[in-house]
């Protein structure tokens, strides 16, 4: 007969009811989902097709260093919705012209798609800060530089998955009127998928090894303690397969905006992984995709 399998010796607890490794394991998403490089060759490989479809993407520049810039896929329609995509990879290094697949959904449904280009944490030492900093600085680029592609800045969306997630979290937390001299709603919606809302976790976590996650940067790029700043309404999801400890940051996000009585939905993805969730968010009739596109007032095209 065969043999159970040896439990693991459980070691001092780190976090929740977890040990080291166990926390490892709970922010390192290859463990539940080892599709992530195919999922990857395939967004590049989509990415080229939806370019050839398309066109190539308007390029513009929002701040002084060489990765500081976004593309634009634009509609024929002047002053149409604008949704800006910020993508995910655990912070690191990845490149706009890798998530084109993504401006499909948006672009046939009357609605400009940018997704713009940021440092990852092995060009900026680890610093989330410079990496969140240029996310913010692109936003509020888009936000007063819409007429340029024909946008309206009073119709500006975002949707992000893991890391971008995070990052969206950022976004729609930040405060605006003071920091950037615009208006506290230039977000109008957000879909957030698999997100990490609080830092603190992700920090005692393996991924401090490439990830520089300071006081500073726990305090104030963890979106779930600046829910005062929250202006937007969201749209938050997980998958089913994925690592619960990713499950339990959305449905405590979720459940912190509800109790504030502000604008929120939870979406689960049954039967799907963190990296099979980014793939479907492409697919209009989808879950995720239908979702972005109720949450712009646009709806699929045949």
């Amino acid at each position: 007969m065969p043999q159970p399998a040896t439990q693991r010796a459980k070691g001092p607890l780190v976090w929740l009811d977890m040990d080291q490794q166990a926390l490892d394991d709970a922010y390192d998403q290859t463990v539940l989902a080892p599709n992530r490089e195919q999922t990857y060759e395939k967004a590049i490989f989509n990415s080229e097709r939806v370019r050839a479809r398309l066109g190539a993407p308007q390029r513009f520049t929002y701040g002084p260093t060489p990765i500081e810039g976004l593309d634009v896929f634009p509609v024929q329609q002047n002053g149409a919705p604008i949704h800006i995509f910020i993508h995910g990879g655990a912070w690191r290094q990845r490149l706009a012209k890798e998530y084109a697949y993504m401006a499909e959904l948006f672009v046939h449904a009357g609605a400009h798609c940018v997704i713009p280009d940021f440092v990852g944490v092995e060009g900026c030492g680890g610093n989330l800060l410079t990496i969140a900093d240029q996310v913010q600085r692109a936003v509020a680029w888009i936000y007063g530089n819409a007429a340029r592609f024909g946008g309206d800045p009073n119709r500006i969306y975002i949707s992000g998955q893991s890391s971008g997630a995070q990052l969206g979290g950022v976004v729609v937390t930040t405060d605006w009127a003071n920091d950037f001299g615009l208006p506290p709603d230039i977000i109008k919606g957000a879909l957030l998928c698999s997100g990490m809302y609080d830092l603190k976790p992700v920090r005692l976590s393996k991924r401090s090894k490439f990830v520089t996650i300071t006081d500073e940067a726990e305090e104030k790029l963890s979106a779930q303690r600046h829910l005062d700043r929250l202006n937007t309404p969201l749209v938050l999801a997980h998958g089913t397969h994925e690592s619960p400890e990713f499950m339990r940051q959305t449905r405590d996000f979720f459940a912190a905006v509800q109790a504030l009585g502000k604008p929120v939905k939870l979406l689960v993805a049954e039967g799907y992984n963190h990296f099979d969730l980014q793939e479907m968010a492409s697919n209009p009739y989808s879950v995720l995709g239908s979702a972005a596109l109720e949450q712009m007032n646009l709806g699929a095209t045949a």
